[in-house]
C-alpha cells in the first residue's frame, strides 16, 4: 500500500503487489469525469460516501496496455483545493487518507492519484496539484483539454513540467481519447514526486508555487505571453447574450421547448418497434428478416406465449401481467434515453451552467440560495441524490427550504406518465406535445419556488446568499461520454423494470385476477342469444349478416364480463371504496388505483394502467391486436360508455402527478435529511393538498 505512512519512496507500483486503487481528482469543468468514462467504458459503479452528501463512482479498469492487473478508478468530485470547508473536499480528503468506507470497509489509502487539470488554466489548476503532490502519493498528472488551449495559442511542454514536478506529466485530450493509453502507462510507472521546488505550507506560498510551475510547463519562448483572446471575447459576448436578464429566461426556454421538440420527434419510431414487439404488429416487418423474427415482432410478445402455452394461470400471468404491465413501462425507455442523453449534450457544451446563472437571479426573490440550484438541479434526475446534495447548502434553514421543495421538481420517474398523457393529450401534434411537456417541467419549478417563498416567509424565516459559480469554456460536447451516461441511466431504468415494476405489476394482476365471479346475467343472455343465432346452420356456412351479429354479441358479452371481474376483484373493490376521495377530480375506480399504486414508484402508474384495464377491450388493428397506447386510450368506466382518459381527466391527472409527493424512498430521505419525521409528513402534506386541489381546479375548468 502506499500511503502518507507506508514507508514506499522509491518504488513505482510495477513494485507493488497489492490491488491498485486509482483516485481520479481535479477542478470542476476539467473534463475529469470524461477521462473516468474513457477509461472505465461502462465498467463503473457508483458508491455513496457515508456522512456525505456525495457520491463517488468506482470503476474496474485495466492499468495499462499490456499485462496490466484490474484497478479500482475513483472518480472523485471536482473541487479547488483539498482544504476548503466544503463536503466535496472532506471526501477527497478521506479518500487519499484511506479513511472512506462507502461499502463499510475503509478503502485504504489509493496507490496513485492521477490529478487532472485545465490546459488552459494551469496556474489556477497547480494549487490542487501541490496540496496532492505536499501528501506524498504516487502521482501521475493529466493535462487535459491540450486541444482548446492549443486554440488559443498556448503551447505547452510536458516535459519541462514533468522535471519541475518529479512526476509524469501526460498530455491528454478525453474527448477524442488522445492521450489514454500512455496515461495507462504512466500510471504503471508512478511515484512519489520530487519537485525540484518545495510546495509552501502557506496559501499565498501555494500561490506562488501554483504560477512558477504553470510558467514551467509553457515553452520557454511562451513564458509570460498572453494568449490570444479572440476566443475569450467571442465568449463574453455570447455570455452577456446568454445571461441577460430578459433574453437569459427566454432562450433558456426555447433551447428546452427545442429539447423536448426533438426528443418526440426522434423517439417515435423506437417506442413503435418496442411497442410492435410487445403487442403485435407486423405491418413493417421486411420480407428479408428470419421467419422466426417476423413471427415474434408480428404476433408479438403476447401472441407468442398464447401460441406455445395452453390456458390457465400461468399463461394469464405472463401475458396480463409480466408482458403487459413492464412492456408498457418499458416502451418508453427510448425518450428517457434520448432525454438524458440531449441533456448531457447540452451539458457539455457549457450552456447548463449559464443556465444556472439565469436560475440564479429567479431564485434570490424566493428565498432560495444560489447553492439550491444545483440540488434542484439534480432533482430533476432524482429527489434523493438531489435532497442529498443539500448538505452542502451552509445555512440550515435554506437548506430545509431546499430539501422541502426539491421533489416538485419533475424527476425521471414521471417521465413515463408525462409522455403517456401529453400524447393522449396530443395525438400525432408533437409540438404541442413538447410545449406540454416542458409546461410540467416550468408547472414544478414554480410550484417549488412558490412553495419556498412561503416557508422561507413564515416557518423558515432568512436571508438568500448569493451564488459563486465558475463558468466553463465553451466547447463541443463529448458524444461518446453521452452515450455512455445514457446507457447507464437506461440500465437503472430497466434494472426497476425488471425488478420493482415487475413485483408490483405480479400483484397488481392477482388483485385484479381474484377472486373469480360469475358472470352477469346481461352477459350470459348475450351469449345464449349468439349461440341461437349460429344454431340452425350447425356444419354449414353461416351467413355473414348472422356471424356479424353474433360476433357482436360475443363481444359486447366479453366486455361486460371484463368490466365485471375488474370491478370485483380485490383490486377494484380497494379502488371503489377509495374512489369517492379522487371522483371531484374525474378519476375513476380505476384511475383511483393508478395513483395509490403510484405512491410505491411513479413510473408504476402506466404499467397499473395496462393491467387494471386488460382485457377490458378487443380491437385494434386489422389482425385483431391493439397497441398498448390505444388499450389505455379506450379504456372505458364502469358504465362501458364513458372513457377513463378524457381531456379534462387527462389534464388533472397531468397537474396532479406533477406536484404531488407520490415517492415513499424520498419522504424517507427527506425525515433523515431535516432533522425528523414531522418535516416529512409537512411535505406529504402540503404536495398532497397542492396536487389535489390544483387538479380539481383544472378538471372543474376543463369540463
Amino acid at each position: 500500500m502506499s500511503g502518507p505512512d507506508s514507508g514506499v519512496k522509491d518504488v513505482g507500483l510495477e513494485a507493488s503487489g497489492v490491488p491498485r486503487r486509482i483516485a481520479l481528482l481535479g477542478n470542476p469543468n476539467t473534463g475529469k469525469t470524461t477521462l473516468f468514462n474513457r477509461m472505465s467504458g461502462l465498467r463503473h459503479k457508483t458508491s455513496n460516501f457515508p456522512g456525505t452528501t456525495l457520491e463517488a463512482r468506482v470503476a474496474f479498469v485495466r492499468a495499462g496496455v499490456e499485462g496490466g492487473r484490474d484497478a479500482d478508478l475513483i472518480d472523485l468530485p471536482g473541487i479547488y483545493a483539498l482544504e476548503l470547508d466544503q463536503i466535496e473536499a472532506r471526501v477527497c480528503r478521506e479518500v487519499l487518507a484511506g479513511t472512506a468506507a462507502p461499502r463499510g470497509e475503509p478503502l485504504g489509502a489509493p496507490d496513485c492519484a492521477v490529478v487532472v487539470v485545465d490546459a488552459a488554466n494551469l496556474a489556477r489548476n497547480m494549487m490542487l496539484v501541490g496540496e496532492v503532490v505536499r501528501r506524498r502519493l504516487p502521482t501521475v498528472i493529466a493535462v487535459n483539454m491540450i486541444d482548446l488551449a492549443e486554440g488559443k495559442g498556448i503551447k505547452l511542454d510536458p516535459a519541462r513540467l514533468s522535471e519541475a514536478l518529479g512526476c509524469e506529466v501526460v498530455p491528454t485530450n478525453a474527448r477524442a481519447g488522445d492521450g489514454v493509453d500512455e496515461l495507462r502507462l504512466a500510471i504503471r510507472r508512478a511515484r512519489i514526486p520530487a519537485p525540484v521546488e518545495a510546495v509552501p505550507a502557506e496559501v499565498q506560498g501555494l500561490r506562488h508555487w501554483a504560477q512558477e510551475m504553470a510558467d514551467r510547463a509553457l515553452h520557454p519562448e511562451h513564458v509570460g505571453e498572453v494568449p490570444d483572446i479572440l476566443e475569450e471575447t467571442k465568449s463574453d459576448r455570447a455570455d452577456k447574450l446568454i445571461m441577460h436578464p430578459l433574453l437569459g429566461p427566454v432562450i433558456f426556454a426555447g433551447v428546452m421547448t427545442g429539447l423536448f421538440y426533438v426528443l418526440f420527434i426522434l423517439a417515435k419510431y423506437p417506442m413503435d418497434w418496442i411497442g410492435a414487439i410487445f403487442s403485435g404488429n407486423g405491418d413493417w416487418v421486411a420480407g428479408w428478416q428470419p421467419q422466426w423474427l417476423q413471427h415474434v415482432i408480428g404476433s408479438g410478445a403476447v401472441g407468442v406465449v398464447k401460441d406455445v402455452m395452453p390456458d390457465g394461470i400461468l399463461r394469464d400471468l405472463l401475458t396480463d401481467g409480466v408482458i403487459a404491465g413492464v412492456g408498457s413501462t418499458v416502451v418508453f425507455l427510448p425518450q428517457i434515453c434520448l432525454l438524458f442523453f440531449l441533456i448531457a449534450l447540452l451539458e457539455d457544451t457549457g450552456y447548463l451552467a449559464r443556465g444556472a446563472f439565469v436560475m440564479d437571479r429567479l431564485l434570490r426573490p424566493f428565498g432560495l440560495p444560489g447553492h439550491a440550484f444545483v440540488p434542484l438541479l439534480s432533482s430533476h434526475a432524482c429527489a434523493l441524490p438531489g435532497i442529498m446534495a443539500t448538505r452542502a447548502i451552509p445555512d440550515p434553514k435554506e437548506r430545509l427550504a431546499t430539501i422541502l421543495v426539491a421533489p416538485f421538481m419533475t424527476c425521471s420517474a414521471r417521465l413515463p406518465v408525462y409522455i403517456l398523457l401529453t400524447t393522449l393529450l396530443f395525438k400525432d401534434r408533437p409540438m404541442m406535445a413538447a410545449l406540454a411537456f416542458v409546461g410540467c417541467y416550468a408547472l414544478g419549478i414554480l410550484a417549488g419556488v412558490f412553495s419556498a417563498l412561503i416557508a422561507r416567509r413564515t416557518i423558515l424565516r432568512g436571508k438568500s446568499r448569493a451564488m459563486v459559480m465558475e463558468l466553463p469554456s465553451y466547447k463541443w460536447p463529448s458524444v461518446r461520454s453521452a452515450v455512455l451516461g445514457t446507457i447507464d441511466r437506461g440500465w437503472v431504468f430497466l434494472k426497476n423494470a425488471g425488478t420493482v415494476i415487475l413485483m408490483i405489476c405480479i400483484v397488481l394482476w392477482w388483485m385484479g385476477a381474484y377472486p373469480h365471479v360469475q358472470p352477469p346475467a346481461e352477459a350470459s343472455a348475450m351469449r345464449e342469444q349468439a349461440t341461437v343465432l349460429r344454431e340452425p346452420y350447425k356444419q354449414d356456412a353461416v351467413p355473414e349478416a348472422v356471424a356479424a351479429e353474433a360476433e357482436e354479441l360475443d363481444s359486447a358479452a366479453a366486455r361486460i364480463e371484463a368490466r365485471h371481474a375488474a370491478a370485483n376483484s380485490f383490486l377494484g373493490r380497494i379502488g371503489q371504496t377509495v374512489q369517492p376521495v379522487f371522483q371531484p377530480l374525474g378519476f375513476d375506480w380505476q384511475l383511483t388505483i393508478g395513483v395509490m399504486a403510484s405512491f410505491a414508484a411513479r413510473e408504476v402508474f402506466v404499467s397499473t394502467m395496462n393491467v387494471v384495464i386488460a382485457g377490458q377491450e378487443e380491437g385494434g388493428d386489422e389482425q385483431g391486436e391493439q397497441r398498448l397506447m390505444q388499450q389505455i386510450q379506450d379504456a372505458k368506466r364502469s358504465d362501458g360508455a364513458t372513457p377513463v382518459f378524457t381531456p379534462a381527466v387527462s389534464w388533472a391527472l397531468l397537474v396532479f402527478f406533477v406536484l404531488a409527493m407520490q415517492c415513499l424512498p424520498t419522504l424517507a430521505v427527506t425525515a433523515k435529511e431535516a432533522g425528523g419525521v414531522k418535516w416529512a409528513l409537512l411535505q406529504l402534506a402540503w404536495m398532497s393538498g397542492m396536487a389535489y386541489i390544483a387538479a380539481l381546479i383544472v378538471y372543474q375548468v376543463m369540463r
